[in-house]
């Protein structure tokens, strides 16, 4: 296949002119260094992609760059006889759009080594509403899992529950066999989060609290916002149960206690997508593709753009209204 001269991309810059994202043409040879090129099918909008967008949070680690942590597309060049012209395949994190170029592209160029194959079960469309969000949520599930999380314990919270992450969190929970707990300061959402999946909606004076030690009231769960809130569900969480932290949407601080980790034996585990194993990597996208595979995804898909109107998802975000996933898509 013959590769355009020049393509749309949105690319992010940071120089004497200020910090700024639009829409420009590019080419193949603009882009980082990699054995695979991709007609890019789909991508999708993060948190992490807005606040790299905007320059609202400091992701990129060089500049100019394609933006994009999220890319799935067919191969039209290879130089690694692993993967053929035609070849669907999808990378999620692994650098891209904070040391490399990534999806937010008509083409993009890969590393062959952090390339997936899409795997059998997920066509690209539904591995972009997937995305690093699902696959955050997924890889929090098999760590706590690795962990002795079992449905005995009691319920899974899910904070943030109807962003990206958490919205795919209670489908994925719900789907792997457990009673899931929605926490959301939008009570406008209730009907969608037990749509998708949750067995209770709870507001955010669920965690509240500020003790160390509270009632057991949970399970475990997934935190999207850390602060209070990650301290609150410590608290309540159930002896041995597991706390996955994947998110800072209200704070980076954490103020608790070791009380719950010496009294009642609760872990904390972080959950770091980007730079996850290829051996992780490809059994987390295997259980996504069979076993964890959201049942709800055309729902939680709640929206579609092209890359023409990314800055006006990335604002819509970071403001805090926006529900489920973004879907990016190209011609």
């Amino acid at each position: 296949m013959t590769i355009p001269a020049s393509f749309a991309a949105f690319r992010i810059h940071d120089d004497a002119a200020g910090y700024r994202g639009g829409i420009e043409q590019v080419s193949i040879d603009d882009l980082s260094a990699g054995e695979i090129v991709v007609e890019v099918a789909f991508s999708s909008v993060n948190f992490k992609d807005a606040l790299a967008g905007t320059g609202k949070g400091r992701i990129l680690r060089q500049f100019p760059l394609v933006g994009g942590i999220d890319v799935a597309g067919r191969v039209v060049r290879s130089t690694d006889p692993k993967f053929r012209e035609g070849d669907e395949v999808l990378v999620t994190g692994s650098g891209l759009s904070e040391t490399r170029d990534g999806g937010y592209a008509q083409y993009a160029r890969l590393e062959s080594k952090w390339a997936v194959p899409l795997p059998v079960g997920l066509t690209m469309r539904e591995s972009m509403v997937i995305g690093t969000a699902g696959f955050t949520a997924a890889l929090a599930l098999l760590r706590m899992q690795e962990n002795r999380q079992s449905p005995s314990l009691g319920p899974l919270a899910v904070t943030g529950a109807t962003g990206g992450v958490g919205s795919l969190a209670v489908d994925i929970f719900s789907r792997a066999g457990y009673v899931v707990h929605a926490i959301s300061g939008k009570p406008e959402h209730v009907e969608y989060l037990k749509s998708i999946g949750a067995g209770d909606v709870l507001g955010r004076e669920a965690l509240a609290t500020r003790r160390p030690m509270e009632s057991v009231r949970f399970g475990g769960g997934l935190d999207n916002v850390g602060g209070p809130m990650l301290a609150s569900l410590l608290a309540q969480t159930r002896p041995y149960g597991n706390v996955a932290s994947a998110g800072l949407a209200a704070s980076a601080d954490l103020p608790t206690s070791v009380m719950p980790f010496i009294i009642r034996g609760v872990s904390l585990l972080g959950v770091a997508s980007a730079g996850t194993a290829r051996d992780i990597r490809d059994e987390v996208w295997r259980l996504l593709a069979s076993d964890w595979k959201p049942r709800h995804l055309d729902r939680i898909c709640t929206r579609e753009t092209t890359i023409e109107g990314l800055q006006e998802v990335f604002e819509v975000m970071l403001g805090g209204g926006s529900v489920g996933r973004t879907l990016v898509t190209f011609p």
